[in-house]
Order: C-alpha cells, then sequence, then structure tokens
C-alpha cells in the first residue's frame, strides 16, 4: 500500500486550508434553471455559442466525476442512470453535423475548459461515443489523452471512409459523406488518403493507458465491426492497450443491425466508475488476491446466491453500504435470487467473529460470497495483538475449511486514529495484523480507512462536513459501497468462460496453530457443573433498575448468571483454547478462573468504562493448550463491594 507521504508545515497548513473547504463552495454552481430528466436536475446553457446541458446527481461523488456524451446522448442512456445514481454528473455539448472535424473539437475545449475550471468537474471525465460519436471521442482523446479517465463506444464509428463513405461493406450515407469533406475541408482524393481517423490516432491514448470498452452488433450493415471496432481492438493491443468488446449476435432488422436492446449497462456503468471516480492513488484502494469467481459463477449460471456481511455496527447500519452493496448485486444480476444474511453485531472484532461464524454465517447452508469488517472494532475493544491476529485468522481459515468454494472480501473501515497513523506514514497495527494473514489466505482486501484521509487531504470532502464519524453519515457510506462496487467490478471485469467451473480455494498451513478456526460457541444449557451459577431464562441486563442500552441477541435471551460472591462453575473441553462470551457492562463483576490443575487464580473484570450500556465480549480465558488432553475450566465470581452479576451468554471453546 502507499502510504501518505510527510508534509512541511506549509503544505500541513494548506491542507488545513482546503480540508476545511468543500468543491462545491469554491466552483460556481451550474447556471439556468434546473428542468427534469429521467427524474434528475438538468441544467440547460450555452458555451462557446453553442448548446450544452449538464445532468447532475442527487448527491454527487466525490471529485465530481463525469460522463461526456458526444453524439446521440440520450441512447441506451440505462448506463448513465446509473451513473447518475452513483454520484457522476451527464453532460453534452451539441456539435451536431460536425462530425469530430477540428472545429468540433475546438467547442469541446471550450467545453471542458468550462466544466472544469469554472464548475470544478474532474480532469479526466469518461467519454462515451454513439455511432458517429467515435470520431468525436477518439479524436478528442488523442488530442488531450491526459484529460481522459476511459472512453466507452456504443457501435462506434472508427473510420469515416467505411461510414458515412461506404467504401466497404457497409451501406454507407452519401450525404453525411458530403458533409464529411466539407466539416474537415478535404476533397474526395484527401479524405481517401486522410490518416487522422479513430483508427489512426491511437498511440497517444495507448500511452496515456486509457481503458476502452465497446458495444458491437455482428450484423451491423451501417457500421460494419469488421472495419470499425475490431481493426481499432487489433492496432490498440498491438500498441499495449486495453479493450474489452461486448458482442450482440444481431441488431434489429429495421435498424440495419445497428440498433439493439442494450445486453448489460451495469457492466458499462461499472466499467466507467472504476475508472473515472476521482480516487488520488491511481491504483484505487483494493487489493486483489485469488480468485472472486466462484461467487459469480454462482450467481450467472445457478440464478442463486447466498452473501453474508459480518462486522460490527458500520455493517448494521440500516441503509448504508450493506443495503447498498445488496442493490449493487441485484442490480448487476438480476434474475438471481439471493438470500442476505447480515450476521453484523455492534461492538465485536474478529476474535468473536471467527467463534460466532458458523452460527451466524451459516444458517441454511455456507455463504456464495463473505463480507467481513472488523478493523475499527479490532481497535475500539482493546485486544491483545495475538488475540486480533488468531482472530482474523480463525475468520479466514474458518470460511476456507467449512466453505472450501466461498469468496472472501476483507474490509478495512476509517477510523480517526487510523487516519492519523497513515498521515505520519505507517500503517495503523490492527491492518498491519489483518493483512498478512489475508495475504496468506489469497483474500481481497478494500482499504477504506487509507481511503478516506487520502481524499480528504485532496480536499475532496471534509471530515467534519460529510464523513462525520466513525459510525458514517449517508455520504461516507455511499463512499464505501462505490469502493466495494469498484473492487467487485474489477475483480468481475472479463466475462466468465463458458466451460468454467467453480475451484476450491487454496488452504495453505495455518500461520498460527492456535488460530480460532474450529472455534464453535457453548450455549449455557450445555453447562451442568453449577455451584451458585445458574441458567436465568429470558436474562436481561437491564433489569433489576440497572437499565441502559443493550445489543440485540444479548437481552431477553438464556445466561449463566452468578450474582454472589463465590458463585462459580466449571466446564470440562478439549481444546486449543476456551474462553467466555459475557455480557459487559457498568454492573458487571470481576471473575476469578483457572484451569484444573493450576495453583494460581486469574482476574478478568467484566465492568466497562462506557455508562448505561451493556456490551457483548469475548474473553479468552485460556490460550494454546494441547487439543488432545482433557482440560477443566473453573470461573468463580470475585468478591466486589457492591452488587454485581457475571452474565455468560455462551462458553468459546477453540477446537483442534
Amino acid at each position: 500500500m502507499k502510504p501518505i507521504r510527510r508534509r512541511s508545515l506549509p503544505a500541513l497548513l494548506l491542507l488545513i486550508f482546503v480540508s476545511t473547504v468543500t468543491t462545491a463552495e469554491i466552483t460556481k454552481p451550474l447556471p439556468g434553471e434546473p428542468s427534469d430528466w429521467k427524474g434528475f436536475a438538468k441544467y440547460d446553457f450555452e458555451v462557446d455559442g453553442r448548446k450544452c446541458y449538464v445532468v447532475a446527481p442527487k448527491h454527487t461523488a466525490p471529485g465530481k466525476p463525469w460522463v461526456w456524451r458526444a453524439r446521440f446522448p440520450n441512447f441506451h442512456a440505462e448506463a448513465d442512470l446509473i451513473l447518475l445514481k452513483r454520484g457522476f454528473h451527464i453532460a453534452h455539448i451539441n456539435t451536431n453535423g460536425m462530425l469530430g472535424s477540428d472545429a468540433a473539437l475546438d467547442h469541446w475545449d471550450a467545453f471542458y475548459n468550462t466544466l472544469t475550471q469554472t464548475h470544478g468537474f474532474a480532469k479526466q471525465p469518461a467519454l462515451e461515443g454513439v455511432s458517429r460519436g467515435g470520431l468525436f471521442v477518439y479524436r478528442w482523446a488523442a488530442r488531450h489523452p491526459d484529460r481522459v479517465a476511459c472512453i466507452y463506444a456504443d457501435t462506434p464509428v472508427c473510420d469515416f471512409k467505411s461510414w458515412p463513405g461506404g467504401y466497404g461493406s457497409g451501406i454507407g450515407s452519401k450525404n453525411t459523406w458530403q458533409e464529411v469533406l466539407k466539416q474537415y475541408g478535404l476533397t474526395q482524393e484527401q479524405a481517401m488518403a486522410w490518416r487522422k481517423n479513430p483508427i489512426d490516432v491511437l498511440e497517444p491514448i495507448a500511452k496515456a493507458k486509457i481503458p476502452l470498452l465497446h458495444i458491437v452488433s455482428l450484423n451491423d450493415k451501417v457500421v460494419p465491426p469488421t472495419e470499425n471496432t475490431l481493426i481499432l481492438a487489433d492496432r490498440y493491443r498491438k500498441l499495449g492497450g486495453s479493450i474489452d468488446i461486448i458482442e450482440v449476435a444481431e441488431g434489429t432488422k429495421k435498424s440495419n443491425g445497428h440498433h439493439f436492446t442494450h445486453p448489460d449497462p451495469v457492466r458499462v456503468a461499472d466499467f466507467i466508475e472504476r475508472h473515472a471516480s476521482v480516487t488520488p492513488d491511481p491504483a484505487d484502494y483494493y487489493i486483489l488476491r485469488g480468485s472472486l469467481d466462484n461467487s459469480r459463477i454462482k450467481f450467472e449460471r445457478e440464478k442463486k446466491g447466498k452473501v453474508v456481511f459480518m462486522g460490527g455496527s458500520i455493517t448494521v447500519m440500516k441503509n448504508g453500504w450493506r443495503q447498498m452493496t445488496m442493490d449493487y448485486l441485484q442490480e448487476r444480476f438480476p434474475d438471481t435470487e439471493f438470500t442476505f444474511v447480515n450476521a453484523g453485531i455492534s461492538s465485536t472484532g474478529s476474535p468473536f467473529a471467527s467463534f460466532r461464524l458458523m452460527k451466524d454465517a451459516f444458517e441454511g447452508g455456507p455463504p456464495d460470497l463473505f463480507f467481513e469488517e472488523a478493523a475499527v472494532n479490532d481497535l475500539h475493544i482493546g485486544q491483545m495483538d495475538i488475540t486480533i491476529k488468531r482472530g482474523i485468522e480463525g475468520v479466514l481459515r474458518g470460511m476456507r475449511i467449512a466453505a472450501p468454494a466461498a469468496d472472501v472480501v476483507l474490509m478495512h473501515f476509517t477510523e480517526p486514529r487510523h487516519s492519523t497513523d497513515y498521515r505520519a506514514g505507517k500503517t495503523p497495527n490492527v491492518i498491519a495484523i489483518h493483512e498478512p494473514v489475508a495475504a496468506h489466505y489469497e483474500v481481497p482486501t478494500i482499504h477504506l480507512a487509507r481511503e478516506v484521509p487520502e481524499r480528504i487531504d485532496a480536499g475532496q470532502f471534509t471530515w467534519k462536513d460529510d464523513f462525520k464519524n466513525l459510525h458514517p453519515s449517508p455520504f461516507g457510506h455511499r463512499l464505501y459501497a462505490s469502493t466495494i462496487r469498484r473492487t467487485l467490478s474489477a475483480a468481475w471485469e472479463k466475462p466468465i468462460a463458458d466451460d468454467a467451473q467453480a475451484k476450491v480455494h487454496p488452504l495453505p498451513e495455518p500461520i498460527d496453530k492456535h488460530a480460532y478456526s474450529t472455534a464453535a460457541l457453548i450455549p449455557p444449557t450445555g453447562i451442568t457443573d453449577l455451584a451458585g451459577f445458574s441458567v436465568i431464562k429470558d436474562c436481561d441486563p437491564r433489569a433489576n433498575g440497572v437499565g441502559g442500552r443493550v445489543r440485540p441477541g444479548f437481552h431477553n435471551v438464556d445466561m449463566l448468571v452468578g450474582d454472589k460472591t463465590g458463585d462459580r462453575f466449571s466446564y470440562t473441553f478439549k481444546g486449543r483454547g476456551i474462553g467466555i462470551v459475557a455480557v459487559a457492562g457498568p454492573d458487571a463483576s470481576r471473575i476469578h478462573f483457572k484451569l484444573k490443575g493450576d495453583t494460581t487464580w486469574q482476574e478478568m473484570n467484566l465492568a466497562t468504562r462506557h455508562p448505561g450500556i451493556h456490551l457483548p465480549r469475548l474473553y479468552m480465558l485460556a490460550d494454546k493448550l494441547n487439543p488432545n488432553d482433557e482440560h477443566t475450566l473453573i470461573v468463580k465470581r470475585a468478591p466486589n463491594n457492591k452488587p454485581t452479576a457475571c452474565r455468560i451468554v455462551y462458553l468459546a471453546v477453540n477446537g483442534e
């Protein structure tokens, strides 16, 4: 990962200024009264004597990314609508009839300068060219390769000799050919020898590594792909460029094969969002490892899929990144019947996640796609480094053991202390623990904890006014969801082969043999050796006048409770480790514990510093045990000067 560089004092002072002034405050609003365009605000105005318009999203994405449409801006607008929902602007200048000539490109220069310099739009838009629009987008990209993020072209004209010239297999257009000669100032002979068509000007575009995506109809008699896209693609690849082509078998008879129903606008929107989002790090904020193809094969072919989201309160939040990711998956795979599981529990991190994995993620069958986030709570809860390491390996290894075909994604969400570390040029400790484990198990990771401060430092938004909290505002959740989409679309960029089959993910040797990878939760009813402790049905930690808040699943459930000094229980087991999952809180007691045969009691304080809230907590009491031996844990409530209780929801046993 690329750390943020240390800054000098003047740079920091500038940063403070930039970070407190949003882009919207230092750029002019779009002119004119808005009208409606498919539910979005459309602003019509003039630039350089030409009519133009911009359609604005309801919520602008950081950096103000945009799509610049050439001719026929309303044709196949499905991807534009998706991008508007993702925070992109859609822009168009009317240079109709100018067919991509130099005079048209001069108007484009003026429009670009207006949007970027006056209205704060991103310096590199996505160019979108339909049919003859291909002449505009490629010739302008060749003129200004540093100003283009990517190009999407729909049945594009790549050589005007093919269309409108008709000097090939296509039907051509005599009247438009005469207009080409007029607009370009060429004679017939000069036009036939001219070498500034899109197929001829690819070198600066390839040198700038601009990614391309085309969609073509194979029976197109107007703009035959063999004379346009396929020639361009062959030349671009030989120059080292990247281009993908979506092929439609047949366009409509009425259009001579030139028009068709768009087969995959989400793929187009993903392509544009991935390449035109304004990120300070050009490599973006994800690391792809291994493969996420198994879940895609399941979603596309079997039309069924189970997706599990495990994490803390940021995962639990309603209408946040989780819901937006669910919406995206359903949008990308519209015919798939999804089962989405919210396995988030507030105030929990990876150690507890490893023990509740089977219970919360596997009910009803294994996941096909599994998301885990713990970088915030693993810091907040304050577990020892070794416990965090065993916890995150327990989650990832546990998934590889129990569901070897399931795809797994690990996310590092942001926290102010993470930002402080990145700004100091170091990786936050929790993430430094998580990353080698993810790499060992070939699990992709998403680095939102680094993305947020870098985008703040780039002046795209502020923490105070936009992101607001480690529990993100709607703005923050949209940012999280965008990066998750970019990660998935990068992993799923290429169409899967017809003969592709799901493959078992590799299971390497464990990093730590005591990781919580075969962990289980034992309900209190399974504990029988009680001396003072008792199972309380439907126990509520808030009873007896204590009050306060409590997490779902940790009240009105059966708990093993000891509320008097000396109350004790014991439990015999085999395994590498044992702990308790208790309801910690303002009235929680201290406990003494030891393994049978030990001479010394150890102490654990279950009280928390958070008044008015009862929290689920995993406390590991013994680790690094011989899994072949039988062990007996003994727990007793410690003396206390005030009424307190030990409330245990589960025993946590790490198996062999």
